[in-house]
């Protein structure tokens, strides 16, 4: 398979393979366990950006899960190679981030689940939310995909400038 069936262009990816422990009584893998793979993913892509646990609680901020929706399309079992894709898919840059999470059978390219979460950017000393510090915008163009960009401007909660192409 050439080109794998991702719902969103440059997903930032983690392989997994379903282990044995994975498998529930059911005799296929634990819903719980998908969620732990997003979280692993959310991590890696967010560390890979530059906003490690470190980075996070030095700015005493971090985004905390509101609420998730997992949608299981397909049961997988041990030995299963899984793509774990994500993205942000909206951030206001005040509050609140979406992202957005797709689980593939690498031998197949079939969806194995989709899942949406929402984050509220908190201020970790407290618990309560609290808008982000002001990140240069390379940070901020890193974490905002172009296709979140693109959503963005329809959406008409970015404006882009006539004159240079910047968006504010």
């Amino acid at each position: 398979m050439t080109e794998l069936p991702w719902d969103y262009p440059s997903p930032h990816v983690c392989a997994i393979t379903v282990e044995e422990n994975d498998i529930d009584a059911l005799a296929h893998t634990n819903n719980g366990v998908y969620v732990n793979w997003c979280e692993h993913t959310a991590w890696a892509h967010t560390t890979a950006l530059g906003l490690g646990e470190a980075e996070y609680r030095s700015l005493d901020r971090a985004m905390a899960l509101r609420r998730a929706e997992y949608d299981y399309l397909q049961a997988t079992q041990a030995g299963d190679e899984l793509l774990v894709g994500t993205w942000i898919t909206r951030w206001d840059r005040r509050l609140t981030m979406e992202r957005r999470f797709q689980l593939l059978l690498a031998s197949t390219g079939s969806t194995v689940l989709r899942a949406r979460l929402d984050f509220v950017c908190i201020e970790i000393s407290s618990g309560k939310p609290r808008r982000p510090p002001k990140f240069r915008w390379r940070h901020i163009t890193a974490l905002v995909s172009r296709l979140s960009l693109r959503i963005m401007l329809d959406a008409g909660q970015w404006t882009r400038c006539h004159v240079c192409h910047t968006v504010s």
